[in-house]
């Protein structure tokens, strides 16, 4: 069963990425005004701080990732194991191995999918996750659309 504060941090940054950070048009809005948009939506002040914590390490204030090359082999640590379902695991190599999540890319995901510190992750989260981390990336836009479309499209369990 699922912590729902957990389902609270992503459903804030579910909430924040469809309201503000998409945006192209506008300048991002500063952490204090997100914090206020959350408690103005309703979300509780423990999830908004976690939420904004968890965009931190998305912009790169967060664990280091390391240089990857292009054509690498990612074997799971004991803990990322314990973490992320054989489900999980094999999505993130299947996006890989379709071109839309690069190995650096990849590294980000499993950070920031472990900061969510669900007690379990599911593909929809992980969906999310990736679309996040893609439109986070400069120069990953055509695979920020790709992963867009697999959002989107609704629950599915392979990659098209």
């Amino acid at each position: 069963m699922n912590d729902p504060m957990n389902d609270n941090v992503l459903d804030i940054l579910i909430y924040l990425f469809e309201n503000f950070l998409e945006s192209d048009t506008a300048p991002q809005p500063s952490r204090d005004v997100l914090r206020e948009e959350l408690e103005q939506a309703g979300f509780a002040e423990s999830g908004i701080e976690r939420a904004l914590e968890w965009l931190e390490g998305l912009a790169g204030d967060g664990a280091e990732v390391p240089a990857v090359r292009q054509r690498s082999f990612r074997a799971f640590s004991g803990f990322e194991m314990t973490r992320l379902t054989t489900e999980v695991r094999g999505y993130l190599v299947q996006l890989e191995q379709v071109g839309i999540l690069p190995a650096q890319q990849r590294e980000l995901v499993i950070d920031r999918l472990l900061a969510l510190e669900a007690e379990e992750i599911e593909i929809e989260q992980v969906k999310w996750v990736v679309l996040m981390v893609l439109f986070s990336q400069p120069g990953q836009e055509q695979a920020y659309q790709r992963m867009e479309d697999l959002v989107f499209e609704g629950p599915s369990d392979a990659v098209h």
